[in-house]
């Protein structure tokens, strides 16, 4: 049988059931000797489905232990997982012959390399369905706009009241997953984040929401005052090279605030590649489109109308322009293409 068919048979049929029927199949897979590993692509929404799956099993197996493959690089992120003391380590420190069963949350198999070695009991996820695996167990709901309230329906199937901390870190999962519901949402995201807000600790949902910049991080804001040109109600800076690309996004952000600015366009060199973060309003201005035809050519480029992205390897750039990169000539390859 064709894997990627089974799968999707699996979660047509996970679609038609009732949350209580589908929390049954879920607890079903699991025996009180079992050793439960659960593993995610770290970001606040896997985060937090994975604590609730480790709720819902706590006093069901014998074992569950939360693994990731990737490096946790966002302040954000690091705050969240310290604030609420989620336990969590990195995947390359387990053997898979000490578990038993596996669960796979907010990811496919496919979505990454180190989750491929696997074969899941359980995958729960809201992407778009991929090819090439199976599991006896899957919940994948596209149209939900995060898998924390999934797992939310699932808490409550069972009669199960969250914690503070969990609660916050679901709540923190539907509000990023969705961009505070400006992306795909469905009125289960909502419900789900109603229920929550009651449970939550507003302190400690604004203190990981405001954790964005180490504090070696705060030279590349310096830099990015330094370089700084403001024409025409636009900001252009280049901050040079950074050690994490996230900060041209932080950097990006904050100069948005600043009043009567209606383009942000920050960009730096990290590693091998020319970052560059497009910000607008999004009203008369596209900047997924001002990213692709600016940098579309020469590398990956693209967004939504507010924010976007774009990446250039330096090899398809001319060695004197990367040489002599700064403000001036990002102003020069971006300004041609503003059209408001």
């Amino acid at each position: 049988m064709d894997p990627s068919v089974s799968a999707a048979g699996s979660a047509k049929a996970s679609r038609r059931l009732s949350n209580r029927e589908r929390l049954k199949a879920f607890l079903d897979l699991f025996k009180r000797e079992d050793r439960v590993l659960v593993l995610i692509v770290a970001d606040p929404d896997a985060l937090a489905s994975a604590l609730a799956v480790r709720r819902l099993l706590a006093r069901r197996v014998e074992e569950v232990t939360i693994a990731h493959p990737n490096e946790i690089k966002r302040v954000n992120n690091l705050a969240m997982v310290e604030l609420l003391k989620i336990p969590i380590q990195r995947l390359r420190t387990f053997k898979k012959d000490d578990y038993t069963k596996f669960v796979l949350v907010d990811s496919q198999p496919s979505h990454h390399p180190d989750l491929e070695r696997i074969s899941y009991d359980a995958v729960i996820d809201h992407h778009p369905l991929t090819k090439g695996w199976d599991a006896p167990f899957v919940d994948i709901r596209e149209d939900y706009g995060a898998v924390s309230t999934q797992m939310t329906e699932y808490l409550r199937a069972a009669g199960i009241k969250p914690s503070v901390a969990l609660a916050t870190a679901l709540f923190y999962g539907i509000k990023t997953d969705t961009h505070n519901f400006a992306k795909k949402a469905s009125y289960g995201d909502v419900l789900s984040f109603q229920y929550l807000f009651k449970r939550i600790n507003q302190n400690l949902l604004r203190k990981i929401e405001t954790s964005d910049i180490r504090r070696s991080e705060l030279k590349f804001f310096r830099a990015a005052f330094e370089q700084m040109i403001i024409s025409k109600k636009r900001i252009y800076t280049h901050v040079g090279k950074v050690a994490n690309p996230d900060i041209l996004v932080v950097v990006a952000d904050f100069f948005t605030h600043i009043h009567d600015i209606g383009w942000v366009i920050v960009s730096g060199f990290y590693g091998e590649r020319l970052v560059v973060i497009f910000r607008c309003d999004g009203y008369k201005k596209n900047a997924g489109r001002l990213a692709v035809k600016s940098f579309g050519k020469v590398g990956s480029a693209g967004g939504h109308r507010q924010s976007a992205r774009a990446e250039v390897p330096l090899q398809n750039l001319d060695p004197a322009l990367v040489e002599n990169f700064s403000s001036q000539v990002l102003q020069r390859l971006t300004v041609k293409h503003i059209s408001s």
